[in-house]
């Protein structure tokens, strides 16, 4: 008996596991919708599923192991519209025909910030995306700098080496970057607190300008930095590559080589960089002492894949030493720093499995974060400052069976954080974070319209020790406090006509106040003041309203952008006219604040002249405290224009798809200052480039040649931090690019 139960047991679980892995497959045909020719070399991708594959040259596709269920299929090509569709993958063989429509406007991408991965025309959130391929074209040196060239960011910058993000006038810990899936914690409540991250083996960004509390929680009150790593390779595929980049004016070289390899269930890469800077040169052609700065990278990952289930294992390991300038001195090209400098250790542990039933997903991200960071004064082998931050978080989503057109997510986050002092100085005490939220967001479409609604609730609960002796200067005593927070976002899109879309989002946010603000008391190197927390500061609470307004054509595109963001309870730091030793006091405290501005800008292709491409952007924003005083480190206005010739050569010429493009920079006067900054005088910055795919003796290249800054002009941004020092921002930088498949 019991050998016929078990024989009955066996037959069923053979029998669920061949439905559960059964080899669905979806395929068809992608041709021209004018001349019905196929399409080769066509991208078609399932998004929520993170497969696909490529047309071969009869315009065909064909994508196996599917699960069942409604999933989005995307298709794009290079001069054509993006398709996107939803479509019901059936047990068995599955097809799908698709004509695609000429078009000189840039193909979309997916936005993955977003819960529901949807294509940008078909957001309801406006959501900023750059390929860093093409931020590095344009001469950026790191990629602080490169995401710059995206209206509404900014970023607050100590020399070369170190930028953090400015998002519509907020920046800091109001600010907050995810990689690999998961929220990075590198003590980014410094100012001179850069990225951690290096472009290397970083596919694109994605910028939400505004708040996303409801999807992130805490410290996503000002926007979200999202960084997207490459991709694993197509089913039964391998490539290598690498990709090197020379720098005139710091002697500068950045490059990484990369590998990566996957059948139809296991994927794998790997990939290193090393980047080296010299001291940069300004425009009057001095170096800037101890802007140097090294950097190593290394990043790999593994993944699985079955028909219903995927996972996959991302490790990033980054170190750097990062000189901090302070003055016009010593000319050296010296490449190692001097001191003071900053050693920084990022490891970045990530994991993320997804498991699809027959039209709902559930979705885990579990991470670990391990940041050591050191400043090093006096000698290079003893550090006056060390910190170790180990943060563990995770994301768990439902995503519900959809509803007709409704689309609905459950899900519950939350993280514990440590943080430990090991040098002689103590900024912030030893301290231990607990947070946890829950949120639920839903997507619905209707007809023309789009509307998506979400609520959430956050717990924070901060412990720190104390440290020193409370009679003794730069004591700071025990923390325990609770901060909670209940928000909501509303987002509608309508489609006016076929090519003209409107956008509103109302949404709220909150920051609870970070352990610098908390507990500060004592000497911040890395700022020159002596700066004095306070314990009983509360939550950062905002509701910002954006509105939105996009055209686009076969020939012009155009959009325009506004927001006004209301903050209680705004966090800043102001003089207090003491002075201890030689330094000033500055203080703590709160007071509400207001912010608006926005970004307006048009791509225009005159007809017939389709390989021309004109552009134009503006950007604006103006923050204000309660009492009428401006809030520092607030961007100047700023307008760039930029004009772009593509040509593709015949098959017999070496060059394919080149480019060359100028691009004029204009930021204006900054007089809009707080209590303790000064006016900046506005620059103007030319910038230009030649680039294009090359082929010789039968090997394939990409190649970039950009010059920023051009005209070698002087100039000092109002958020550089090496301002109050006189210090002049880098000068002419000739960036020569080779990327190269092995």
């Amino acid at each position: 008996m019991n050998k016929k139960l078990c024989a009955l047991l066996l037959a069923m679980l053979v029998l669920h596991i061949s439905k559960t892995y059964s080899q669905n497959t979806l395929s068809g045909t992608i041709t021209n919708t004018n001349d019905k020719n196929p399409l080769e070399q066509v991208n078609v991708y399932l998004s929520q599923l993170e497969k696909g594959g490529i047309t071969n040259k009869e315009g065909t596709y064909s994508i196996t192991h599917l699960p069942n269920g409604t999933y989005t299929i995307i298709a794009s090509y290079l001069g054509y519209q993006t398709y996107s569709k939803s479509i019901t993958i059936i047990s068995g063989n599955n097809v799908l025909d698709i004509e695609l429509v000429p078009s000189v406007i840039e193909m979309e991408e997916v936005i993955l910030s977003t819960p529901f991965h949807k294509l940008q025309s078909e957001n309801v959130m406006k959501v900023e995306t750059a390929k860093v391929s093409d931020l590095k074209t344009m001469g950026a040196t790191t990629l602080a700098q490169g995401i710059t060239t995206i209206a509404g960011v900014e970023s607050v910058s100590t020399g070369m080496g170190i930028g953090k993000p400015v998002i519509r006038g907020l920046s800091g810990n109001r600010v907050l970057v995810y990689s690999q899936g998961i929220r990075i914690e590198n003590q980014q409540f410094g100012d001179e607190h850069g990225l951690g991250i290096n472009d290397a083996g970083i596919e694109s960004v994605e910028v939400i300008k505004g708040p996303a509390s409801l999807l992130y929680g805490s410290d996503a009150m000002g926007g979200v930095l999202y960084i997207n790593p490459e991709k694993f390779s197509l089913p039964n595929s391998m490539s290598s590559d690498v990709n090197l980049d020379y720098f005139t004016n710091t002697e500068g070289v950045n490059a990484n080589v990369g590998f990566k390899s996957s059948n139809n269930t296991l994927k794998f890469l790997i990939r290193g960089g090393i980047t080296t800077h010299a001291d940069y040169n300004t425009g009057n052609d001095f170096r800037v002492t101890n802007s140097r700065f090294q950097e190593y990278d290394f990043k790999t990952g593994i993944g699985y894949q079955l028909s219903n289930f995927k996972t996959e294992l991302r490790y990033n390991y980054n170190t750097a030493d990062l000189g901090i300038p302070e003055e016009i001195g010593e000319q050296t090209k010296k490449h190692a720093p001097n001191v003071p400098f900053q050693q920084i250790d990022n490891h970045i542990l990530s994991s993320k499995t997804n498991l699809f039933f027959n039209n709902s997903s559930l979705e885990a991200t579990v991470g670990y974060t391990f940041n050591t960071r050191k400043e090093l004064e006096e000698s290079k082998e003893l550090a006056a400052l060390h910190m170790e931050l180990a943060t563990l978080s995770y994301n768990v989503q439902y995503h519900l069976p959809t509803l007709g057109n409704w689309e609905i997510i459950t899900a519950v986050q939350g993280l514990r954080q440590n943080n430990e002092n090991f040098g002689e100085e103590v900024l912030i005490p030893n301290a231990i974070t607990n947070d946890i939220g829950f949120l639920a967001t839903s997507h619905l479409h209707i007809h023309k319209s789009d509307i998506q609604i979400g609520f959430r609730y956050d717990h924070r609960k901060i412990a720190g020790e104390a440290s020193g002796s409370a009679a003794e200067e730069g004591y700071i005593p025990v923390i325990n406090r609770n901060f909670e927070s209940l928000n909501a976002a509303f987002g509608y899109k309508f489609n006016l006509t076929e090519k003209m879309i409107a956008r509103l989002n109302i949404a709220t946010g909150f920051r609870a106040p970070n352990l610098a603000e908390l507990t500060s008391n004592g000497v911040h190197e890395g700022t020159s003041r002596y700066e004095i927390g306070n314990a009983n500061l509360g939550r950062e609470q905002n509701l910002q309203t954006d509105i939105g307004l996009e055209y686009k054509s076969e020939h012009i595109a155009f959009f325009i952008n506004g927001f006004h963001n209301s903050v209680s309870d705004f966090i800043f730091i102001a003089p207090t006219g003491e002075i201890i030793g030689e330094d000033d006091v500055f203080l703590y405290s709160q007071q509400n604040a207001t912010l608006f501005g926005g970004e307006m800008g048009f791509h225009l292709h005159p007809h017939p002249l389709d390989w021309l491409h004109i552009r134009s952007s503006y950007e604006t924003v103006k923050g204000k405290l309660k009492d009428g005083q401006y809030l520092p480190m607030i961007p100047a206005n700023n307008l760039t224009n930029t004009v772009k010739i593509e040509f593709t050569n015949r098959k017999e010429s070496c060059i394919h798809d080149g480019y060359v493009f100028i691009s004029l920079k204009s930021v204006f006067n900054q007089n809009n200052i707080s209590a303790f900054e000064s006016e900046t005088s506005g620059y103007s910055l030319l910038n230009i480039g030649i680039g294009g795919d090359l082929e010789v003796l039968g090997q394939k290249m990409k190649v970039h040649i950009s010059g920023a800054n051009i005209l070698n002009k002087s100039y000092v941004s109002h958020l550089s931090r090496l301002k109050t020092d006189g210090i002049p921002n880098i000068g002419r930088n000739i960036n020569i690019g080779l990327s190269l498949p092995l």
